[in-house]
C-alpha cells in the first residue's frame, strides 16, 4: 500500500472553523443577550434593503486563526494515521 500524501487545504479548515463559529450556541447567545445591537453605538442589526447592518461578535483576545489551523493540522490531521475498530482504538488511547 502506497503512502500517498493527502493534505486538507488550509482554506477548507478555515471555512469549517468559521462555519462552526457562525452556527455556535455561544455566538447566538451573545447576539441574543445584546438584542442584536452593537454594544458601542447601540445600532440594531438590519436586513432591510439599503439599510443593511451586520452585527458581529468580538473576541478578546483576538483569535490567531493561522495558529489554530496549524494546531489542527499538527494534532488532528497529521500523518501517520491508520484505521482501527472502535474497541482497538479505545485500547490504544487507554495505553497512553
Amino acid at each position: 500500500m502506497s503512502k500517498k500524501k493527502i493534505d486538507t487545504p488550509r482554506y477548507k479548515i478555515r471555512a469549517a472553523l468559521r462555519l462552526l463559529w457562525l452556527r455556535s450556541r455561544e455566538r447566538a447567545s451573545i447576539l441574543k443577550l445584546y438584542g442584536y445591537r452593537c454594544k458601542e453605538c447601540n445600532i440594531k442589526q438590519s436586513k432591510a434593503k439599503g439599510k443593511e447592518v451586520k452585527i458581529e461578535v468580538h473576541h478578546e483576545p483576538e483569535i490567531n486563526w493561522d495558529g489554530l489551523i496549524d494546531l489542527i493540522i499538527e494534532r488532528l490531521l497529521k500523518v501517520p494515521q491508520f484505521p482501527l475498530c472502535k474497541e482497538c482504538h479505545k485500547k490504544k488511547h487507554i495505553k497512553k
